[in-house]
């Protein structure tokens, strides 16, 4: 079993508005990471999360999707500080 690796992605496109933060907890709650999804004041969702490689590349695939209601246009990905909370937040 890999170590816990902890990811911050910024989602643009159409993201506000469109339930994509409930949507990114949904995913992160069934993969198993902890974190928290907010929308930034510049019209991106922020996703920091945090758990098993393979769960968070597997959510790095899924946000590039997207809820039906969305438009990703583009999801970058940085190494980021482990989140001091259990579970999945929206912000």
């Amino acid at each position: 079993m890999s170590a816990p690796e902890a990811a911050r992605f910024l989602v643009s496109g159409r993201v506000q508005g469109v339930a994509f933060r409930a949507w990114t907890r949904a995913q992160a709650a069934e993969l198993g990471l902890r974190g928290h999804a907010r929308n930034l004041a510049d019209g991106r969702v922020e996703v920091v999360a945090a758990g098993a490689a393979g769960a968070l590349a597997t959510l790095a695939q899924r946000l590039h999707r997207g809820p039906p209601q969305a438009r990703v246009d583009a999801v970058s990905r940085e190494a980021a500080e482990f989140p001091d909370r259990d579970g999945f937040a929206i912000e």
